[in-house]
């Protein structure tokens, strides 16, 4: 009875504030990322993994191709194109991760000279 009364008087009211749904997109403002601006290829993807992993860019660039394909690539087939075991685990942790859009690699700022 009192959350009635409440929402009514907030309806009533002529302060936004008060008001529900007063900003417009407020309710969805977590459902979904913010757009980039820089486009992801295999070797923005593999240097902010780090670790290492950046020395097999001219392999998964010759061998792969683009990012979508190793988005979806397998384990067998990256031991394969001879990339040690915890190179793999990066690199299949991290794409796991970029495909749920959970992570992203950083961009870097170009230098002023």
């Amino acid at each position: 009875m009192a959350w009635r009364q409440i929402t009514r008087v907030a309806t009533q009211s002529s302060n936004p504030a008060l008001q529900p749904h007063s900003a417009p997109g407020l309710y969805r403002f977590f459902s979904k990322s913010a757009p980039y601006l820089v486009k992801v290829g295999i070797p923005e993807f593999l240097n902010g993994i780090g670790k290492g992993v950046e020395a097999h860019v001219p392999k998964l660039e010759t061998e792969i191709g683009d990012i979508q394909k190793l988005l979806v690539t397998r384990t067998l087939k990256l031991k394969k194109l001879g990339i040690p075991c915890k190179h793999r685990k990066l690199i299949l942790d991290h794409a796991h991760k970029f495909r749920l859009g959970l992570w992203r690699p950083r961009v870097q700022p170009l230098s002023a000279k």
